[in-house]
């Protein structure tokens, strides 16, 4: 079993930045060897990919509505992964998952873990 845990949503101005973390545990469970991800969920919308880093780190992939704005890193020593967000928009606003899996595509699609959300709200 693994444990998601979200950190640092909040309220924020359009055009400021904030930082979620995710803290990732398990009893068997190797951050290392997971590839993860944050998908997002508006009012009234599917939850949909925001961005997704490999194991390794080396590979990364983000949704085109966030591409230059977003950056997802993740620290292996601290089982932690990270999404820094600039430039916000309200149209950003939405609760964040964070997501884990083995497999590094599947992360970007159906991951097997997730977190229990973060709200993020973006005032114009």
């Amino acid at each position: 079993q693994v444990q998601l845990v979200e950190s640092g949503g909040g309220l924020v101005q359009a055009g400021g930045s904030q930082r979620l973390s995710c803290a990732a545990a398990g009893r068997t469970f190797i951050f290392s060897n997971y590839a993860m991800g944050w998908f997002r969920q508006a009012p009234g919308k599917e939850r949909e990919f925001v961005a997704a880093r490999d194991w390794s780190g080396v590979s990364t992939d983000y949704a085109d509505s966030v591409k230059g704005r977003f950056t997802i890193s993740r620290d292996n020593a601290k089982n932690t992964v990270y999404l820094q967000m600039n430039s916000l928009k309200p149209e950003d606003t939405a609760v964040y998952y964070c997501a884990a899996d083995v497999d590094a595509r599947r992360v970007r699609t159906t991951p097997r873990y997730w977190g229990q959300g973060t709200q993020v709200t973006v005032s114009s």
